[in-house]
């Protein structure tokens, strides 16, 4: 990856300027100025020369200069038109060796779909937008099926929470959710410096490797039971389940025959106990 490439501090401030750019929290946007940052990630994501890579929120385009020279093909999304305009320009000045392999797309990352990538993407890798992270995160692993890799910043607090494990008190609905798709994992603390403008909090990088291991058609069996057995965390899992199920000696059945004691609580159940509670709903 040439530094040369690479946006810095000053750089980032000129485009903001000549685009009358104002970071909005309600967009949740916070631009990476430290190229070192953007190496970091870049190397955590672990990508390989023909890996096809969404990036949602590029703002500026600091990580899609550093992806483009590393992945066959990066697709940005931006919710911000002057962003997304922008955004090609910046890879043609700054990587023209690399512009063609960036596509960039004006949409919101919530309700992109297939039909609107005319591409097999195999990576996310991304500096997500705080307000929205899990949702989008949860979004693309579901409409792209050929993700394999994951590596995405995130609020440090939603970090832990997604690497969460059984029994921890932060290990909730993402974590489950997240576990789902395949292994979760921590990958390092950002500290709040390397942004432009510096957020209250730090951040931190989570990586997924996504496998194949589970059924993807029972997402929508499994998923309801996992935001009900913690809508009421301090309950057992036979009253918390019992309006999936239909009652409270309902929930207790399908927990018995999923091997799962009905007195427990949802924290105590790992993504697989989940898995074959979904079952029984079939």
């Amino acid at each position: 990856m040439s530094d040369s490439h690479l946006l810095g501090p000053v750089e980032i401030r000129e485009l903001a300027a000549e685009l009358d750019v104002t970071p909005t929290k309600k967009l949740g946007q916070n631009f990476v100025h430290d190229p070192n940052t953007v190496r970091r990630i870049v190397a955590a994501a672990d990508l390989a020369p023909d890996d096809v890579v969404i990036e949602v929120g590029p703002g500026l385009g600091s990580l899609t200069l550093g992806l483009i020279d590393t992945a066959s093909q990066v697709i940005a999304l931006e919710i911000d038109p002057r962003l997304a305009g922008r955004l090609e320009a910046t890879v043609s000045t700054r990587a023209p060796e690399y512009a063609e392999r960036l596509t960039v797309i004006n949409i919101d990352a919530l309700k992109v779909t297939r039909e609107h990538i005319d591409a097999t993407p195999t990576a996310l890798v991304a500096n997500l937008p705080y307000n929205v992270s899990v949702p989008v995160l949860l979004h693309l692993l579901a409409e792209f099926p050929t993700i394999r890799r994951v590596l995405v910043m995130v609020q440090k607090e939603v970090a832990d929470r997604l690497a969460a494990q059984p029994g921890s008190k932060i290990y909730g609905v993402p974590s489950v959710k997240a576990a789902f798709y395949g292994d979760v994992s921590r990958a390092g603390t950002i500290g709040k410096n390397v942004f432009w403008p510096a957020p209250n909090i730090e951040s931190g990088l989570v990586r997924i490797d996504v496998s194949d291991e589970r059924d993807r058609a029972l997402r929508s069996a499994v998923f309801p039971l996992v935001d009900a057995a913690f809508a009421q965390r301090r309950k057992t899992l036979r009253s918390t389940l019992a309006g999936v199920f239909g009652s409270p000696a309902a929930a207790e059945e399908a927990l018995r025959a999923a091997g799962i004691d009905p007195g427990l609580r949802g924290e105590a159940l790992s993504v697989d106990d989940f898995v074959r509670l979904g079952e029984q709903r079939g």
